[in-house]
């Protein structure tokens, strides 16, 4: 096992309450300025300062000469950042919290375990297991129990 499992463990979990509290934090932004898609570039604009200054104070700004060599499709990440901070935002008043994280979750998973399978973007290939598949079944089942 890494060693590093232990830290990562924790701060990805907190990482995901993050993101549970982002969306209805977000909602509550789209419902103030009446407009889902101008709270998702604010919410968007804000952690952009908060990463640039981060970048700027740990010594980050030697990456600028490497910026030459990035191809266009590895900024996709942002595009798809965006699509979810918006449809969270978007969501919550739609579904509610728990509905709209189960969802959320359910697409991360479902798209996660195809990502283990093929091992595209030089991951590591994982095989579906039983126990993941039954995984994201549970996690199903909850979003259908959590709606129903």
């Amino acid at each position: 096992m890494n060693p590093l499992f232990w830290i990562a463990l924790p701060v990805v979990i907190a990482a995901g309450a993050a993101t549970t509290l982002q969306a209805p934090v977000n909602s509550v932004l789209g419902r103030t300025l009446d407009n889902t898609l101008a709270a998702a570039a604010l919410s968007f604009g804000v952690g952009f300062l908060v990463l640039s200054l981060l970048t700027l104070a740990t010594g980050g700004a030697q990456v600028a000469p490497r910026l030459a060599h990035i191809q266009w499709w590895h900024l996709a990440g942002g595009a798809l950042g965006a699509f979810y901070v918006w449809a969270s935002l978007w969501g919550v008043p739609v579904l509610g919290v728990v509905t709209t994280v189960s969802a959320l979750i359910l697409g991360q998973m479902v798209v996660a375990m195809l990502l283990d399978k093929f091992g595209p973007l030089g991951l590591p290939v994982k095989e579906i297991s039983v126990q993941r598949l039954f995984g994201v079944v549970l996690v199903a089942g909850g979003l259908i129990l959590s709606r129903f």
